[in-house]
């Protein structure tokens, strides 16, 4: 069964969702001099002593681990959302769950950004990470929306019985 319209754009927004949150994590991950001097910093806090070459080599292993963190969540959305588009039900809740997080996440932080308290409290923000952010928040409240619209609430409605029986139960009543 094809999906309606809303939910076939619905899936291609939360993928361009994922890879624009890859983006951003790829920019973040590029920036090795400031991973660098995040580390230096923590392992002062720890009163532990590393060597340049240690240091490199800890940043190297944080960025090939990020990069696949990274490609892993973007396979996941990507998963969720062609489940979604067949139907599932649970799919599309735990699309929503994700997009919710997010959108109460970016919102906070930009609250933060645009009203100084985020610099307040230490926080500091990169124009391009905070773009990025709004990007992925906009992305995934439009795709929430798409997801709940009335005309494609009876899709998942049909997708349910597709066996045309009811379930046993374990104890086999």
């Amino acid at each position: 069964m094809t999906p309606p319209k809303p939910l076939d754009v619905a899936r291609w927004l939360w993928i361009a969702s994922a890879v624009v949150g890859l983006g951003r994590f790829l920019v973040q991950l590029a920036d090795r001099g400031t991973l660098i001097e995040v580390l230096r910093e923590e392992q002062a806090r720890q009163g532990i002593t590393l060597g340049q070459d240690e240091l490199d080599a800890g940043v190297s292993g944080g960025i090939l681990l990020g990069l696949l963190m990274g490609g892993l969540l973007v396979l996941v959305y990507v998963a969720l959302a062609n489940r979604m588009a067949r139907g599932r039900n649970w799919a599309r809740i735990a699309l929503t769950v994700f997009g919710v997080v997010g959108a109460v996440v970016g919102v906070t932080r930009l609250i933060l950004v645009v009203s100084g308290l985020g610099a307040f409290y230490g926080l500091s923000v990169a124009p391009v990470d905070l773009a990025f952010g709004v990007a992925t928040m906009l992305l995934d409240a439009t795709a929430v929306v798409l997801m709940y619209l009335p005309s494609v609430s009876g899709y998942f409605r049909s997708q349910r019985t597709v066996a045309g029986k009811t379930p046993q139960v374990a104890n086999g009543l």
